[in-house]
């Protein structure tokens, strides 16, 4: 099992200004790779902008307190931002996490077509990802 890092997600309540803001002022550029397909009817609505320095993505996304709720989830990861991380075996991942007794929430594709997603907590309460592409 790999575990590298594949994007940050900042929250906002004005994602325009926010792309702006990390385009112009820092001088990122827009994603246009391999960005995912939002399921804007399974739990979270809200619009998001991708950029990035070329190796990792931030994706800029706009902040919905009830994502969770709507979702059914435990874990909101859209309520104050999260570090993502990809996986070759989620399986693999969450038996990790059991066996850490460390509880998460499991997306599975809720939020994004053709990723499998759960979110948990670290100890300082900071949102993770861990998601796995679906193969084609």
């Amino acid at each position: 099992m790999t575990l590298k890092l594949h994007h940050v997600n900042l929250v906002t309540d004005d994602v325009g200004r926010m792309d702006t803001f990390y385009r112009d002022v820092l001088g990122l550029a827009s994603e246009t790779d391999g960005l995912p397909v939002l399921e804007k009817n399974k739990g979270y609505a809200g619009d998001v902008a991708f950029v990035t320095d070329g190796a990792i993505q931030t994706h800029l996304a706009k902040k919905d307190p009830l994502a969770g709720f709507n979702a059914g989830q435990m874990v909101n990861p859209v309520s104050h931002g999260h570090i993502a991380y990809r996986t070759d075996d989620l399986a693999a991942f969450k038996a990790r996490l059991e066996a850490h007794g460390v509880p998460y929430a499991d997306w599975g594709n809720r939020a994004v077509a053709g990723w499998d997603q759960i979110f948990f907590y670290d100890p300082d309460g900071n949102v993770i990802e861990v998601h796995q592409v679906a193969e084609t």
